[in-house]
């Protein structure tokens, strides 16, 4: 793995170029991280992933829990790990214990021996040394050590201990790490400044090749998160990539990209698609048609709405996704309807393709200095929108 740092705005907005052995060429963060169910996307099938952008589409969030059941890291092993066992040999694969969907961390159920996770297979206490073992046979391109991840109400004294394992555990996976492969050091500290940046001063004097920031979309507001994040960007070195989890809004981008985070994960992605939401917002190339749009927010509509019945246009104008070219809202809204699975894939399809461009552009916004006045302008023409909304919703 190589990474660096080639422009930066106002601030710490920063644009690089992350490189895995495994894809077919340099990715570009800020950069998007598909989620995935046991290493492939939740909706769309192996012989549709040429259809989303690449490289950028080519960089997989992982769960090494969902494989606690089924196959064993012995015969995962054997088959050669997850590249092998899914036929995805170009593909980069960065395995995370948390996926925001099905593996949530559950702090009360932790303890000294080990993370408690809910997972597909019920809550299981995760050990360092079976997380490694996990890591060893699936042997993604990188992979996060373990973490006490806790939610903002948690007391001090909870807080405490939390960054107190994770410190233990991430030398723990360290020296159990078999390969000497690419490791990012987890950090957490809940809603406290001052953990954070404990817990980001003992990962940075650590051998790592980059950070995974743990902990956030746990309950800390809008509001409250500028200062976290920023508490661990600031003692992190620059030359080394930052991941995050837990962030998925494109506010919450926004805000993790000016504190200088460089891959986030797309889980949001995953619940807008189980909800029948496309994302219509502008970008770079693409107009939107915002008349009659119900259920519209500014930045996706909701498909299942009856004024889509009889839509033959695409989802979004000119976008270049299989989707789009392809099918209609009338044909999207009829899926959804009859409860056709056809109908997340095709949704999946287009809510990937349109958030890789918008993080496209983030990347054109920072490369230009210009990515302040982008982020001011994206958030301002959301809260103008709510506002329209609420005041109509009045009268």
């Amino acid at each position: 793995m190589k990474f660096a740092v080639k422009a930066w705005s106002s601030g710490k907005a920063r644009a690089g170029v992350l490189q895995l052995g495994s894809c077919p060429g340099p990715i570009e963060t800020p950069s998007l991280l598909l989620s995935t169910r046991k290493g492939l996307p939740h909706f769309i099938p192996p012989d549709l992933l040429y259809s989303l952008p690449s490289p950028d589409s080519h960089l997989f969030h992982v769960s090494s829990l969902h494989f606690l059941e089924g196959l064993s890291p012995q015969t995962i092993s054997k088959i050669g790990g997850l590249h092998q066992m899914l036929g995805l040999p170009e593909h980069g694969f960065v395995c995370i214990p948390r996926d925001s969907i099905q593996c949530l961390p559950e702090c009360n159920s932790s303890n000294k021996f080990g993370a408690s996770f809910e997972t597909p297979c019920g809550r299981r206490l995760i050990k360092p040394v079976e997380y490694v073992e996990l890591i060893s046979s699936l042997r993604p391109n990188i992979w996060t050590t373990l973490a006490d991840e806790v939610p903002t109400w948690v007391s001090e004294k909870r807080n405490k201990t939390s960054v107190d394992r994770t410190i233990r555990w991430l030398d723990e996976c360290i020296a159990l790490n078999p390969a000497g492969g690419p490791v990012f050091g987890s950090i957490v500290g809940g809603c406290s400044v001052k953990e954070r940046e404990r817990c980001a001063q003992e990962a940075a004097r650590r051998n790592l090749s980059g950070y995974w920031i743990g902990g956030f979309g746990l309950g800390e507001s809008m509001d409250e998160r500028p200062a976290l994040l920023n508490a661990v960007t600031d003692i992190l070195q620059e030359e080394k990539p930052r991941l995050i989890t837990g962030l998925g809004l494109p506010e919450e981008i926004l805000q993790g990209v000016a504190a200088g985070i460089d891959v986030f994960d797309s889980t949001y992605l995953c619940h807008l698609t189980l909800g029948g939401f496309a994302l219509t917002f502008p970008l770079d190339g693409v107009e939107m048609n915002t008349s009659d749009n119900i259920g519209s927010d500014q930045t996706k509509i909701n498909l299942r709405a009856t004024v889509y019945r009889k839509d033959i246009s695409p989802i979004v104008e000119n976008c270049n996704c299989y989707t789009c070219k392809n099918h209609t809202k009338a044909y999207i809204n009829h899926l959804l309807n009859v409860h056709e699975m056809l109908a997340q894939t095709l949704l999946e399809i287009h809510n990937t393709h349109h958030y890789i461009g918008f993080f496209c552009s983030v990347r054109e916004a920072i490369k230009s200095g210009n990515f302040e006045q982008f982020r001011q302008k994206f958030v301002e023409g959301r809260c103008y929108h709510v506002a329209a909304e609420a005041a109509a919703a009045c009268m």
